[in-house]
This record gives structure tokens, sequence and C-alpha cells, in this order.
């Protein structure tokens, strides 16, 4: 049989506000537990929520990025439920009347094609506790800081159908939330997650097969092994005769599995109404005009830009455009270079990332700094020395030794670009290799590379390849040089 996935996404993303939706309470992470929780956070009697504007005003600046519909008037709502890190026993959220309406994204599928993924709805809601299982022996620690914390909460149309595009669209919203700066998006603190609603069905059918939703993923490596996961179990047990149950899952990464939480509560489930403690919020075209003025070059603006301007490839554009602060380091690289913004882009993706990796760091705690690459770049561009030698001193800047020219001088780097010199070190070579020249002559061309390498290893890689090539050419083919034809 021919299934189709059919996939959802509900992404929970924190906002980058200083203090809580509803409260004056700091929302700083990683303090002691219980010590960030005040009395509106959990629910005592007597005490009223504000709603904080800052988090209205960063819903809103989502919304328009991605051009949404954004109502006049939107309302919060009381989601009734018990859970032990929920203090208040209902969760402040929306429901009817969300902040932001309808959108879309457009994202790059796993074969190419270009594919606008709607967004249903991004609505606030305040964040629950944390429950803490580890080092209790048998019992659960609450830890109530996050109680209250912002929530964007971005519902995606169910119309993703593999786990790559999903993981695509979660990292092109990732992406957009740090460029807004409306979040810091770190999944590790869980700051950013995502819930999976998935379901598949036969090929061409039109009605959506029974969905599981996987809670709680923070790390798109797990998002795409669940969905994978799931896919294939809810294939299984239809085609062994079984059916699928709408429930709730968690993804067990040391198994590589799904396995049931609980069964999947319906709207009603949650005896949804209106917060009585809150008016509605109305929304003026002067406060979207006022958050238009503050929206950011967004990412897929840039990636055009970058491939229009910089004349970059696809792959080069959409790797530089990852995160703000990349995207920044190379402009400041080509602002400052001489060399080709190509030249750039390949040594930023590769050497650069490469180091960043290895040593676990950000972009912007790279110990090469962007105008400090584009000194070391000028250098190839003159051809002081060769890309090969670079690298040898790119790696001495990353150790902290000094500036490209102070290395390139401290070294004795310069590149040998004196042509007499260059054919002596060639007619030293040719004369203690005949046997070599004679194969070579005879038309085993790929000897070439064997003299190269010889008299790279005589100037320890300092001598100008391209000249080098020409020179040796004409010296094996046993022609004058240009100086004794003249």
């Amino acid at each position: 049989m021919q299934w189709e996935a059919v996939i959802g996404l509900e992404i929970h993303v924190q906002l980058a506000t200083k203090t809580k939706i509803f409260s004056g309470a700091s929302t700083t992470f990683g303090v002691e537990p219980n010590t960030q929780a005040c009395a509106i956070d959990l629910g005592m009697p007597g005490v009223l929520p504000v709603l904080n504007q800052e988090a209205l005003r960063m819903a809103l600046k989502f919304g328009l990025s991605i051009g949404a519909e954004i109502p006049k008037k939107s309302i919060f709502a009381r989601k009734n439920y018990f859970y032990p890190d929920l203090p208040k026993g209902y969760q402040i959220s929306q429901h009817t009347f969300p902040v932001v309406g309808k959108g879309a994204i457009e994202i790059i599928t796993e074969d190419g094609c270009k594919k606008s993924i709607g967004i249903t709805r991004a609505h606030l809601e305040e964040d629950a506790g944390k429950s803490l299982h580890e080092d209790f022996h048998g019992m659960s620690g609450i830890d109530l800081n996050r109680a209250g914390t912002p929530l964007l909460e971005i519902v995606s149309e169910p119309e993703l159908n593999n786990a790559k595009d999903a993981v695509t669209y979660l990292k092109m919203i990732h992406t957009l939330v740090r460029y807004l700066e409306i979040s810091d998006a770190n999944m590790q603190e869980g700051s950013f997650r995502c819930d999976t609603n998935v379901s598949v069905r036969l090929k061409d059918a039109t009605k959506l097969g029974t969905r599981a939703e996987i809670k709680n993923l923070n790390s798109f490596r797990y998002v795409e092994k669940a969905i994978n996961y799931e896919i294939a179990r809810q294939i299984a047990l239809i085609e062994n005769g079984d059916h699928v149950i709408q429930e709730t899952r968690l993804y067990d990464a040391d198994k590589d599995e799904t396995r049931s939480m609980r069964s999947k509560e319906a709207a009603h489930d949650y005896r949804y109404f209106p917060e009585p403690d809150l008016l509605p919020v109305l929304v003026s075209d002067e406060l979207l005009d006022s958050i238009k003025n503050t929206l950011p070059e967004l990412p897929w603006q840039k990636y055009s830009r970058f491939k229009q301007e910089y004349e970059l490839t696809d792959y080069d554009a959409e790797f530089l455009v990852t995160t703000k602060e990349l995207a920044d380091y190379f402009e400041m690289v080509v602002s400052n270079s001489n060399a080709s913004a190509k030249l750039a882009a390949n040594w930023i993706t590769g050497e650069l990332t490469a180091r960043l990796h290895h040593d676990g760091k950000p972009i912007q705690e790279a110990t090469v700094t962007a105008t400090q690459l584009a000194a070391l770049l000028n250098r190839i561009s003159d051809n002081t020395i060769s890309g090969k030698i670079a690298k040898t001193v790119f790696e001495a800047m990353w150790q902290g030794e000094g500036s490209a020219d102070d290395i390139i001088s401290k070294r004795g780097l310069k590149q040998i670009t004196d042509t007499a010199a260059i054919e002596k070190i060639i007619d030293t070579i040719i004369a203690a290799n005949p046997q070599q020249l004679e194969q070579y002559r005879a038309g085993k061309e790929k000897l070439l590379g064997f003299f190269v390498g010889q008299v790279m290893q005589v100037t320890q890689g300092k001598t100008n390849p391209q000249q080098l090539n020409t020179l040796l050419k004409q010296k094996l083919a046993g022609k004058p040089n240009s100086k004794a034809e003249s």
C-alpha cells in the first residue's frame, strides 16, 4: 500500500521579555528553584493578572513578519486541566480569538520544490512550571520558576508530509524568531519546544487519519526521529488490521521510540471559557504601524539579496542566513576585504564553521573576528600567501598568535613569486627525476602532480600555485621560458 503522512506542528516559543506575561516576576533562566514565582503566577486568592505589553508587541511582530491576519480584538481564555506543575489548575491562554490569525511561511521541500506552509494561528499563553524527576529517588520535585513565562504558540496547518520537511519548517520558525529578537529560541533551555501531530492515510485519500500527538520535543534531530518512528508505527498498526488511537505520546530518545502518555484531550475537555480577570485586547492601526517599523530584514529577504548582490549559490546563501549573527559576520568580512564574496563564503562555511563546531562555540564567540578574517583573505587575494598556507595562518590566528600579517612575517610564510627563483628550483627537481620526466613526456600527464609536490616540499608550500603550474608545464614540455625567448 502507498501511504502518506500528514503532519502538523505546534511550536512553543518562550518570548524574551524580562518579566512574566501577567506579573512582574523575573524570567531569568537558571536561578534557584521556586525563587521567581510570585503570588500572581501561583494564582493566590485576590490577585489579578495584568498583560505584559511587550509580550503583545512581540506576538504582533511575529504575525506581521509572516503576513498573517491580525484581528483588531483578541480574547484570553481559561484552559482548565490538572497537572502538578500547573499551580492554578488552569492556564491562561487564547482559544477562539487569538492575537495572530492565518499566515504562511515558504520552505524548500526535500525534493527541492518551494512549498507554502499555512500557519493556522499564533496565540499568547502562560507557561506552566516544571516537574523534576531526577535526584528525587521515586518522587518528583516541582519548580514553579517557569510558571507565567510568556509563550507564543504557533500552530501550523496539517500540510507537511515527511519528517525532513517538518524539520525544515521548524528551523525556519527558529531562525525567524531569532531574527525578530523575540526569543533566544534556546532548545536546551526549553525556550523553543515542539509538539507534533502525526497521522497516516492512503495516498490520494481526502479524509485525514487518526492522529497521535508527540509532546515536548526539544531538538531538531529528535523531531525527525520521532516523526519517522510514529509514521512507521501507525502504518504497521493499520496493515496488521489494528487501528490508531487518538492519544498523546512521548518520545524516548534512548530507545528511539514513542510511547503512550495519555488519551488525547479534545477542546471541550479543557472547558474553555473567557478569562474573567482580563479585558479583550484591542489592536490599533497605530500600534501595528509602529511595530512594522521595527521589522528587520527577514531571513528569506536576506537570502534573496545575498544571491543577487553577492552572486552566491543557493547553498551558500541559505547557510549564511541561518542566523542573523552569521549573516552579519559574512557582510563584515566582505566590506573589509578585497577578496571576492565567494571566497569569503567558502572560508566561513568551511574553515570557520569547522572550528566553531570543534570548539562548541557560536559565531558570536569566534576567536577570529570578521575584520581579522578579512585581513587574511586580503593576503590570499594579493598573492602574499596561498590558500593552503592561509589555513596554517588561520589556525595560528585562532590560537591567539596575532594578526595574519604578524604570523606571515614571524613564520616566514610569504609566498615565493619570483619567476627566476621558481625556475631554478624546477630545474633542480627535473634534473633529479629523469625517469619521471621521460614518463611525463611519453604521455603520463598525471606526473605533473608529482613534480608540483616535489617543488612544494622544497619550498614548504610557499610557491605560488598558478605560477608553478604554468612554469612546470613549460619546463616539462621542454619549452624555453618567456625570459629566454625574449
